[in-house]
C-alpha cells in the first residue's frame, strides 16, 4: 500500500524517468509506484487537492483566487485617491531584534512570474504599486505601474464602490517620475523600494475587506477566458481551463526563495505533439490552485515540517486533522508538540501499533494518512518520497523500528526514543563544517522507517565510518548497528548478539572479541587511574578487523597491566578474560567482515555499559 515515488519530481525527463501522470502520449508511462494504484488514485496532485478541500472545509485556508500574502507598507489613500501616508506594518520578528513582513490571509492570489510583467490585485512590490524600485530600470518600472492600472481598470471599472474609485482615481492620477519628491516618501523612500510589497489602504479599510471588491475579483478570476485552452483535468477529471503554468511552492529547504514549481517543463524536448508547458500534463485552473496552495500551507507551517539531509518532509491525514502531523512530527525530531504529553505519545504508539484508537487524542489507525519528500533541483523540485498507508500502519512500522533500536544506555544519556534526526546525526562528523547526513542515505532511511522496508546499506556504511574514523560507539551508533542486523539479517551477526544489553551466554567469536577488548581497556584504565590515552585509541580498529595479528599483543599488554593491580583487582580481571576465552579457540580469525565487525563493536558496547553499570551500583551502596 506504500506509494514511493523516489528522487525524480514531477518535470518530465528525457529518457528513462517516469512520469506521475498516466495516460500521456509519446514516450510518458504511468509508473504505479510512482502515481499509486488503480489509475493513479493516489497521486501525488489528486492527495493534495483533496487535502485543500478538507482544509477549505475546516476553515483554514483561503478560497480559490485567495491566499495568504506578505505586505510590509500600507499604501494610504484618500477617497479622491491621493496618497495620504505610507506605513510600515512589519512586526519584529521571534527574537525580535528585526522587522519582518506581516502575513495577510485571504489577499487576492498571486500572479507567477518569470521575466514577464504581470501584476497582483491590491497589493504588489513599488514597481508595480508606484512605478519605481532600485533595480535602474525605470522605464520597465513604469510599464509595471501601467500593467497594474490596467488589471485594476479591468476588476473595477463600472463599480458604485468609494474604495474602488479611489484606487482607480490614484492609478489615474499618481505619476511615478515624481515619486521621489512626494511627502510620504521622505525619509523611507528607500526601505519602500527595497522590494517589500505594498497593500492599498482607503479611508483607514484595506481595500481587500470591502465586499464589493472581494466579489468584483471573484468574478474576474472565474471569467472564461475565450482563448484558454479546455481539456480534461487530470486530477479532477473534470473539463476545466488548463493552466500554461502553476503557481510557486515556496518553503522547501535549498530552493529558489521566490518558489520553485513542482510541474514543469522547460524545452521543447520534454513536449508533445506541439504543445507546450504544462499542456502536456493538464491540470485545470482549480486543481492547480488547490494543490498549490494545500502544498504551500503545509510547508507554511514550520512546526510541521522537517528537514532530513536535503530533503524537506511534509505530511497530513485526510480530514486535515491537525493531530495526526504533531503525533507524526514528534517522532522524526526531539522537539515535542505542546499539545502532546510524554506520556501520551508513548501510549499513542502503543496502542496504533496494535491498531487501537486513540480515543484521548481523537485519533483513528485506519485513517489514511501521507507523507512527501521534497528536494531542490534548480527551479524545480524533485519528489524524493510519497508515500500512502493508513497512520495505524505507519505507526506500527515507526514503532517496530524504535523496538529494534532499544538498547542500553550510559547514565547520562538523554532519555526518549533515538528520534530520525537523531539518528542520522550520528553518521555525520560533528567536527566538520557541513553537518548534513548524505541526501540519499537519509532519503532512504527514512523510507525504510516509514515503509517498514530493509534498512539502506548506506546507513551501516555511514556509523561504521564514523566508529572507525573516532573510535568512539555511542548509544546511538550501537542501536543503529542492532536495528540494521535486526531488520537486514546476516549469518555474521546473528540474532544472539543482537541484545539490549550484555549477552553472557553468546558464544559469537566476534562479539566476545569485543566483550574481551573491553575488559582488557578496563584492567588498564585500573592500572594506570587518569590515563588519557587507552588501548582503544591505538588498536581498537585493527582488533576489530584484524584480531589474529592484535590480540596477542593486546594480552601482552594486559600482563603487564595485571602485575600493577592489587590481587583483589587481579583475580577480578582474570575471572573475566578466562571466561571469554573458554568461548574463544586458540587462534583469532584473521580477518573480520563487515557484519561481524558490527558484532564486535556490540559486544565491546555491552561489555562496557556493564562495567559502568556495575560500577554505578557501587557506588550507591
Amino acid at each position: 500500500p506504500w506509494l514511493d515515488a523516489v528522487g525524480y519530481g514531477l518535470q518530465r525527463c528525457p529518457e528513462h524517468h517516469a512520469s506521475v501522470f498516466p495516460g500521456q502520449p509519446d514516450g510518458w508511462r504511468a509508473d504505479r509506484a510512482a502515481v499509486g494504484q488503480q489509475g493513479g488514485e493516489g497521486m501525488i496532485l489528486q492527495a493534495l487537492t483533496r487535502y485543500y478541500e478538507d482544509l477549505l472545509r475546516r476553515g483554514e485556508i483561503a478560497a480559490p483566487g485567495w491566499s495568504p500574502a506578505k505586505i510590509s507598507f500600507a499604501l494610504c489613500l484618500d477617497k479622491d485617491g491621493q496618497v495620504t501616508q505610507i506605513i510600515n506594518i512589519q512586526q519584529p520578528s521571534e527574537k525580535g531584534k528585526t522587522l519582518i513582513p506581516q502575513t495577510i490571509e485571504r489577499l487576492p492570489a498571486p500572479v507567477k512570474r518569470t521575466v514577464g510583467i504581470a501584476s497582483n490585485f491590491l497589493w504588489d512590490n513599488s514597481s508595480y504599486m508606484l512605478g519605481v524600485d532600485q533595480k535602474g530600470k525605470p522605464e520597465r518600472s513604469r510599464d509595471c505601474f501601467h500593467t497594474a492600472a490596467s488589471l485594476h481598470h479591468t476588476v473595477l471599472d463600472g463599480m458604485d464602490s468609494p474604495i474602488a474609485k479611489a484606487i482607480l482615481a490614484f492609478f489615474d492620477t499618481w505619476q511615478p517620475e515624481k515619486a521621489m519628491e512626494h511627502p510620504a516618501l521622505a525619509g523611507q523612500y528607500e526601505a519602500v523600494t527595497a522590494g517589500g510589497n505594498l497593500l492599498f489602504r482607503v479611508d483607514g479599510y484595506y481595500s481587500h475587506e470591502d465586499t464589493a471588491i472581494r466579489e468584483a475579483w471573484q468574478r474576474y478570476r472565474d471569467g472564461a477566458d475565450e482563448d484558454a485552452v479546455k481539456m480534461q483535468c487530470l486530477v479532477t477529471g473534470r473539463e476545466d481551463e488548463i493552466t500554461a503554468t502553476h503557481p510557486a511552492i515556496k518553503g522547501v529547504r535549498d530552493a529558489q526563495s521566490s518558489g520553485a514549481a513542482l510541474v514543469s517543463f522547460n524545452a521543447p524536448a520534454f513536449c508533445s505533439y506541439g504543445r507546450e508547458q504544462n499542456y502536456n500534463a493538464p491540470v485545470g485552473k482549480y486543481a492547480a490552485f488547490a494543490y498549490t496552495a494545500a502544498l504551500n500551507h503545509l510547508l507554511a507551517d514550520r512546526d510541521n515540517v522537517q528537514v532530513i539531509g536535503d530533503t524537506t518532509i511534509v505530511c497530513w491525514a485526510e480530514g486535515a486533522e491537525p493531530v495526526y502531523q504533531d503525533l507524526f512530527m514528534s517522532f522524526m525530531s526531539d522537539k515535542m508538540p505542546s499539545t502532546i504529553s510524554d506520556n501520551d505519545l508513548r501510549a499513542a504508539l502503543r496502542d496504533l501499533a496494535k491498531g487501537l484508537p486513540c480515543n484521548d487524542l481523537g485519533v483513528d489507525p485506519n485513517r489514511t494518512f501521507y507523507i512527501l519528500g521534497l528536494a531542490p533541483n534548480a527551479a524545480r523540485l524533485s519528489v524524493r518520497f510519497f508515500l500512502r498507508d493508513s497512520f495505524g500502519k505507519l505507526m506500527q512500522n515507526v514503532n517496530e523500528h524504535y523496538e529494534r533500536l532499544e538498547i542500553v544506555k550510559p547514565a547520562n544519556a538523554k532519555g526518549g526514543v533515538l528520534s530520525l534526526w537523531a539518528l542520522l546525526r550520528e553518521t555525520v562528523n560533528l567536527n566538520s563544517k557541513d553537518k548534513s547526513p548524505s541526501p540519499v542515505m537519509a532519503g532512504a532511511t527514512a523510507r525504510a522507517v516509514f515503509s517498514g522496508g530493509l534498512y539502506p546499506a548506506s546507513l551501516l556504511e555511514a556509523v561504521m565510518l564514523r566508529i572507525r574514523a573516532e573510535r568512539n560507539i555511542t548509544w546511538g551508533r550501537a542501536a543503529i548497528i542492532k536495528a540494521y542486523y535486526l531488520k537486514n539479517p546476516h549469518k555474521d551477526c546473528p540474532e544472539e548478539v543482537l541484545t539490549v544489553s550484555l549477552n553472557e551466554a553468546s558464544t559469537n567469536i566476534p562479539y566476545t572479541l569485543g566483550r574481551l577488548f573491553s575488559v582488557y581497556e578496563a584492567a588498564q584504565q585500573a592500572a594506570n587511574p587518569g590515563i588519557n590515552t587507552t588501548i582503544k585509541d591505538k588498536y581498537f580498529n585493527s582488533a576489530a578487523t584484524m584480531p589474529a595479528s592484535i590480540f596477542p599483543v593486546l594480552n601482552n599488554l594486559y600482563q603487564k597491566h595485571l602485575r600493577k593491580l592489587e590481587t583483589g583487582q587481579r583475580v577480578y580481571f582474570d575471572k573475566q578474560v578466562s571466561a571469554l576465552k573458554g568461548v574463544l579457540s586458540e587462534s583469532y580469525p584473521t580477518r573480520m567482515t563487515l557484519a561481524q565487525q558490527g558484532a564486535f563493536d556490540l559486544g565491546y558496547y555491552h561489555q562496557t555499559q556493564k562495567r559502568y553499570t556495575k560500577k554505578e551500583e557501587n557506588e550507591n551502596v
